[in-house]
């Protein structure tokens, strides 16, 4: 355990500076590779459906054998430096309030400029977004990637170490560079879609029961909570609408709704009750519920841990 909350401390300290290193720039540079060939071999839609499947086991594999020998043939310090290093690598926390904030910061400048920066973080379309929905806009993406960048990879690490750490980061970067609906990606992207989901599914659910836990009053947690069993459901995916729909009660703000992707409206339902307008601040509040939320999860673990 003590690995794992220094990790994390790492995390909050150095973040993902773009000058450094990071296996997930390496597993972003394989699936690309992998797709490439797979595309050249694989014609029809079955065959691409079938290269999602080898891209998922050919990726899960290099997430967990290189890890586990490499720590299987190094002793003492050296040993213990590539726990940390690779929980480090595993966490996000750092990284998704610097990318929120430099929304927040570019739309304090100007409209012009926050529709720029938003682009960085969401696949949304962005040049005709008004202040409030690139707001928004900024607030699911780190309400969801609390799930996905934090909880999820530190419930892989806490049960099956940096192995299960890092076979979660090459499954959630193959869904967030092959899974669209798309003409492109439709086939190719069913596989490493359903996975991501399925790898997804308890950690979102945790997310969102933990974000409710931060708030101070049982009567507010009972709302929050109230919201998420309500609402969790109201996404075009099955795990994100948990801790969006968390975030929205916490606020007391709607988020979802239908938006622009490659030009086509996607109609989505709403998350939450507009008890408020939803403004700037709400981004640093939900870098706060997603700080809170990591803590709460690793005291509980340590409890766990004790019992």
């Amino acid at each position: 355990m003590t690995k794992i909350i220094l990790g994390v401390i790492l995390d909050l300290l150095l973040g993902d500076p773009y000058s450094l290193p990071h296996p997930i720039k390496l597993m972003g540079r394989i699936i690309s590779f992998e797709e490439k060939i797979f595309r050249s071999i694989f014609k029809t839609e079955l065959g691409l459906v079938i290269a999602g499947f080898l891209m998922v086991l050919i990726n899960v594999t290099l997430g967990i054998f290189p890890i586990y020998f490499l720590l299987k043939n190094t002793k003492g310090i050296v040993n213990y430096a590539i726990y940390v290093i690779t929980y480090y690598y595993c966490i996000s926390a750092r990284m998704l309030h610097y990318e929120s904030m430099e929304v927040k910061k570019a739309l304090e400048i100007s409209l012009a400029a926050g529709r720029e920066r938003v682009k960085y973080i969401v696949g949304r379309d962005t040049a005709n977004l008004d202040e409030k929905e690139i707001v928004r806009a900024t607030v699911e993406t780190v309400a969801e990637n609390t799930s996905d960048g934090v909880i999820a990879p530190l419930f892989y690490i806490i049960l099956f170490g940096p192995m299960g750490g890092l076979a979660y980061k090459f499954i959630n970067t193959m869904d967030s560079m092959v899974a669209y609906k798309n003409e492109k990606y439709f086939y190719l992207g069913k596989v490493p879609a359903i996975v991501d989901d399925i790898a997804n599914f308890i950690p979102a659910r945790i997310t969102a029961f933990i974000m409710c836990l931060t708030e101070l009053s049982p009567r507010k947690i009972q709302n929050a909570m109230r919201i998420v069993l309500r609402d969790g459901r109201n996404h075009t995916s099955p795990n994100a609408g948990f801790p969006e729909a968390a975030v929205a009660a916490i606020l007391g703000v709607q988020l979802g709704g239908g938006q622009f992707y490659n030009g086509v409206y996607v109609e989505k339902p709403t998350l939450g009750d507009r008890t408020r307008e939803i403004g700037i601040g709400d981004i640093f509040k939900t870098s706060k519920i997603m700080y809170k939320t990591e803590i709460l999860f690793l005291i509980f673990i340590l409890i766990l841990n004790l019992m």
